[in-house]
């Protein structure tokens, strides 16, 4: 709750050339009723000056995206246009953006509101996967880059705000329907896939009863195909033990994959009005999400395969200490069909109302909800030329390949992989664990994740205007909310029921088959796998008996949370110019706990299970000030010094743990050969804490601005994995009994810290700085260059940071008149720490490499022709159809991942009345 000056406000709309209303996270901001002369503006100009309003008259760093039209943002998607945001960038899934990552921080430092409310999360940790809320439902989107001390979801990296459209605002009914044809270039790379879709929307504003109640609907649709072509590498060893031995391939699990991403959203917003004195918002916001994948490749083991699935590898050339051709002797390869499914639905309620006591005094309730709740189902099916370990007649090849840079490897093979009589179903490796399930019996596998993440939170705050003194308003607060997230993950070994015989592939489970001809292999062998699966020829063995790691990886985590906190505003002057801003306190106080397993393995190879708890409480003080001075007319410095945290990832602060107990050492005192160690989580952990400090100038004009800034972020600690004394006397085992409870325990814990530092430019300018004829033109630039230095310890080396590119940069060209609109927008990335889907649907920290993104988008508005309201557009994603790559240890000759999308192509028309 905060109330701005008029004088700022109105010098903003006044840049504008627009009525705009402010709105802060978490806030509510009025403006005095006064006579403004209207002048509306649309499209991208009306959303850049949108953009510059709230920016100019903001009194924190903060950065923003607008609506060019109801149910228009500016990019197909909210994480494509926080990309394009000065010092943010986006990692992309499956071709589109995701997550984000603000200031090079990964977005685990990151918190995700919508309409001022902390957001739950369907993934396993804190960072919201953006792709699940649909753009045509936001209105807006506001980045806190500084918080102030009644931003109470605030995080080291930044807090997004996204906000829904307010039906009071408006002056009529509005009714906006888009709709759009998708195309993807690469084709259906799987017979049963599809490469074509659609997305489409409706929203419905409208007020009531003199104007004291408004209403907002809006529905959106998506529908969208994605293919990819990928090269993955298992790793790469040496080729021998000598010390000038290059590396080699280890082996590599290629495929095509068809996905079909369906996302239904729904948005309601009530507004009610009666009198001056009283206001009341209820929001609630839902989207189920859906994606299914068709995957189809190969298995190839290379130099790491030797002894099992081939002979070894002969090395024909050599080129920077990498075997860039070679032979795998006798090679015996893997066909896999996979299907990965996931299921998520998200829901967020609130409720706001704002009174106003008197002239000096008002008070706010807000209230929320959250939940989010996903389910994973990752079938993979095994078929090859015999089952276990070894070759047959014809069943092995001598394999050459040839290593192609970033591409990976192209192969040669002589096998007819698409021949069902001699491809079948059936584990063609060693794989099962020996135990309940015979080595040569692993013939498919299952994983079955799922997360369920619910939060509430209840806040109520009070405001006191004061008229004299250059303190305008104090602002000050309780909020108390409660938040739960469990993870809960199966895996399951399949095995033929017709073990240990193998098995052709049934007719009506046969499909055309898939081309491999991107790496060389040509052909392989197809079929529906879920519908293989579904009728009943596997049994079912679950992992989690055997395999410590997976029983670990259920647990719980949950966290009340109650934050007091007292702000005051500034309106004063200094040096005869303005001066605004706000200085303000918060005191945070967390209690955590979590529940989980201990797990070990015993002398049978079986898993025995307890359960663990832990949790810790804490209280933190943050404060901040955020300063914006009027050094001259339309130029502005900015100044801000705050002490935020990020709370740990959730998957860190699990209380599960796997844990060795050695009876032979029972009899051991020395801690060092104690008979117990093992690893896992802390839920003990404490936040992240930072000292964040920036330093901006801002300039701007009748037609665009420039912004320059600088940050400094003081990481006081960082989490690094550490072997720590652990007291191991809640477990049971059997006599006699050790005479150390104490073993050595690897687990994550607080360690030192660094820092972050970095320089940012934005600007955006249109041609009518040079001549009103080119008034139609603009540009919108910005970048960001970023470096840190963190440490686990004064004599260790520094680390890389998770989601920190050096360099970020984007650049829009736009033309915009005569009803004709058109624009080209780049972005760039370098180098990044980003996390990819690793084996058994976990997630792997792997190095991206710089990408540059290209999208194009043409439009006209048929209003010249009588036809208000409608217009026609032609976007094209991906243009370049740039490729996503990932690699190894730090080596960018270690490629892991090659990924190519093709580009996207829309068509679609938009019509508001």
């Amino acid at each position: 709750m905060s109330v701005f000056k008029p004088s700022l406000i109105m010098m903003a709309l006044s840049v504008a050339g627009f009525s705009y209303t402010v709105t802060a996270a978490e806030e509510t901001s009025t403006v005095a009723d006064e006579p403004i002369e209207v002048i509306e503006v649309s499209g991208i100009r009306g959303s850049m000056r949108a953009t510059q309003a709230i920016k100019m008259s903001s009194k924190e760093v903060v950065e923003s995206i607008n609506a060019e039209e109801i149910g228009k943002l500016p990019d197909v998607s909210i994480a494509e246009s926080l990309a394009r945001l000065p010092g943010l960038a986006a990692q992309r899934l499956d071709g589109r953006a995701n997550v984000v990552s603000i200031r090079g921080l990964a977005p685990d430092f990151t918190t995700a509101t919508l309409n001022g409310r902390e957001q739950v999360t369907v993934g396993d940790n804190r960072g919201v996967e953006f792709d699940q809320y649909p753009s045509e439902l936001i209105n807006s989107v506001v980045v806190y880059k500084t918080p102030n001390a009644a931003l109470l979801s605030q995080a080291i990296g930044g807090t997004v705000d996204m906000r829904t459209v307010k039906p009071l605002s408006f002056d009529d009914r509005v009714f906006a329907v888009n709709a759009r044809g998708e195309y993807n270039d690469l084709g259906k790379l799987n017979s049963d896939g599809k490469d074509k879709g659609y997305r489409a929307s409706v929203s419905y504003i409208d007020q009531f009863l003199d104007d004291t109640v408004g209403v907002a609907l809006g529905y959106a649709k998506l529908y969208s195909p994605n293919q990819e072509e990928r090269w993955q590498a298992w790793g790469y060893p040496t080729l021998d033990d000598s010390a000038d031995s290059p590396l080699v391939l280890g082996g590599a699990k290629p495929y095509v994959r068809s996905s079909l991403l369906e996302r239904d959203g729904l948005m309601l917003v009530v507004d009610y009005q009666p009198n001056q004195d009283f206001s009341s918002t209820f929001d609630a916001y839902y989207t189920k999400f859906s994606d299914e994948q068709l995957l189809r490749g190969i298995e190839i083991p290379g130099s790491w395969g030797s002894g099992w699935a081939n002979d070894g590898v002969t090395s024909l050339a050599e080129s920077n200490g990498l075997v860039t051709e070679g032979i795998i002797q006798n090679s015996k390869v893997l066909v896999r069909n996979d299907v990965n499914k996931r299921e998520a639905d998200t829901y967020a309620l609130g409720w706001n109302g704002n009174y106003l006591i008197n002239n000096d005094w008002s008070a706010e309730l807000d209230l929320s909800y959250s939940k989010a709740d996903r389910t994973d189902f990752g079938l993979e099916t095994y078929s090859g030329t015999s089952r276990g370990n070894g070759c047959t007649p014809g069943g092995c090849e001598d394999l050459a390949f040839e290593m192609q840079g970033d591409r990976g490897a192209t192969f040669h093979p002589s096998i007819n992989y698409a021949d069902p009589t001699l491809v079948q179903l059936g584990g063609p490796f060693s794989w099962g664990n020996g135990v309940t399930v015979p080595g040569d019996a692993q013939d498919g596998f299952i994983n079955t994740p799922s997360i369920t993440d619910e939060l509430s939170a209840v806040r109520l705050s009070a405001e006191r205007l004061i008229t004299d003194g250059p303190i305008d308003a104090i602002e000050f607060g309780v909020k108390y909310s409660t938040r739960e997230k469990a993870k809960k993950d199966e895996g399951f070994f399949l095995t033929l029921n017709n073990y240990p015989d193998t098995m052709a592939v049934p007719a009506e489970y046969l499909l055309s088959p898939t081309s491999l001809d991107f790496i060389g292999m040509g052909d392989i062998l197809t079929y529906d796998a879920e519908a293989l699966y579904n009728s009943g020829i596997y049994d079912i063995t679950s992992e989690g008996e055997t395999v410590a790691s997976r029983a670990t990886n259920t647990w719980s985590v949950k966290e009340d949370v109650t934050i007091g906190y007292v702000m005051a505003s500034i309106d004063t002057e200094l040096a005869d110019r303005g001066l605004v801003g706000n200085f303000g306190l918060q005191v945070v106080h967390t209690k955590q706990e979590s529940t989980g397993k201990a797990a070990t393995v015993g002398d049978d190879g079986t898993v025995s299970i307890q359960d663990n708890t832990g949790g810790d409480t804490y209280t933190e003080w943050l404060p901040s000030v955020n300063l914006a001075w009027q050094v001259l007319d339309g130029h502005q410095v900015r100044f801000a010094a705050v002490r935020s945290l990020s709370r740990a990832r959730m998957d860190k602060m699990n209380a599960s743990l796997s844990y060795n107990y050695d009876q032979s050492l029972s009899g051991s005192t020395d801690i060092n050969n104690s008979p117990w160690s093992g690893n896992g989580g802390n839920p003990e952990l404490k936040p992240w804490m930072a000292w964040q400090y920036d330093l901006g100038y801002e300039i701007y004009l009748d037609e665009g601005y420039f912004a320059f800034g600088a940050f400094y972020k003081d990481l006081e600690n960082y989490v690094y994995d550490e072997s720590i004394t652990y007291n191991f006397s809640d477990i049971t085992v059997p006599d006699p009994q050790p005479a150390l409870q104490e073993g050595l325990f690897t687990s994550p814990q607080n360690g030192n810290g660094g820092y972050i530092r970095g320089l940012e430019f934005s600007a955006h300018v249109t041609g009518a700085v040079i001549t009103d004829s080119l008034s139609g033109f603009g540009v919108i630039l910005s970048g960001a260059y970023n470096e840190s230095e963190v440490q686990e310890n004064d004599e260790s080396d520094p680390i890389d940071l998770p989601g920190l590119s050096e360099k970020v940069a984007n650049a829009t060209l736009y033309f915009e008149d005569y009803g004709f609109q058109a624009r080209v927008s780049a972005r760039y990335r370098s180098d990044f720490l980003g996390e990819v889907t690793g084996r058994s649907l976990a997630r792997d920290q792997v190095y991206v490499k710089s990408e540059t993104l290209v999208d194009a988008q043409v439009g006209y508005d048929l209003t010249e022709f009588g036809v208000d309201g409608l217009s026609v557009l032609l976007q094209v994603n991906n243009l370049t159809d740039e490729p996503f790559v990932t690699y190894q240890n730090g080596d960018t000759r270690q490629i892991r991942d090659y990924q190519q999308y093709g580009r996207n192509y829309m068509l679609g028309v938009n019509y508001t009345f």
